[in-house]
């Protein structure tokens, strides 16, 4: 176990990287992303304090996702282990049914539903992280955010 401080835009993991590594925030916050052949990101998660954020790639193979700091962050940074992670199984599984719960999201939810559900996953980093990120995490432009977050802010009124 190493604990590691990171500063603020430093990338702990590049796309094709061999033997990541899984990382537990205990403070700031990570984020994981893609960026596509035309250079715009997409974002896959965010990991806030308590959270833990790997790309699940096997060791063997090569990483598919970039991980970076969007705060000064502290950080566990762990080797993958399978038996570990056995031994933190509920945490993994939280992981997972927030990962399949947003996939299903952007197959089948008005724009609307997604930043609901954002806005419940991740009630910490609204205000933490640029808008353009939260438009990317929804699959969605920044201007469509825009709108959306106006029409979200009505409903709740």
């Amino acid at each position: 176990m190493k604990v590691i401080t990171v500063k603020k835009g430093e990338v702990l993991q590049r796309k094709g990287e061999f033997n990541s590594k899984v990382y537990v925030v205990k403070s700031g916050l990570l984020r994981s992303y893609v960026v596509d052949e035309k250079g715009k990101e997409h974002i896959f998660m965010f990991a806030p304090e308590g959270w833990t954020i790997a790309d699940n790639q096997a060791a063997s193979v090569p990483t598919t996702l970039i991980i970076d700091a969007l705060e000064d962050s502290t950080v566990v940074a762990l080797p993958k282990d399978l038996e570990r992670e056995e031994k933190h199984v509920s945490k993994l599984v939280k992981r997972l049914a927030v990962l399949q719960q947003r996939i299903i999201m952007l197959m089948s939810n008005v724009a609307i539903e997604r930043y609901e559900h954002f806005a419940k996953t991740y009630p910490d980093i609204l205000q933490r992280v640029p808008q353009r990120m939260i438009a990317s995490y929804l699959g969605i432009t920044p201007e469509s955010l825009s709108a959306t977050k106006n029409a979200w802010l009505k409903k709740k009124s």
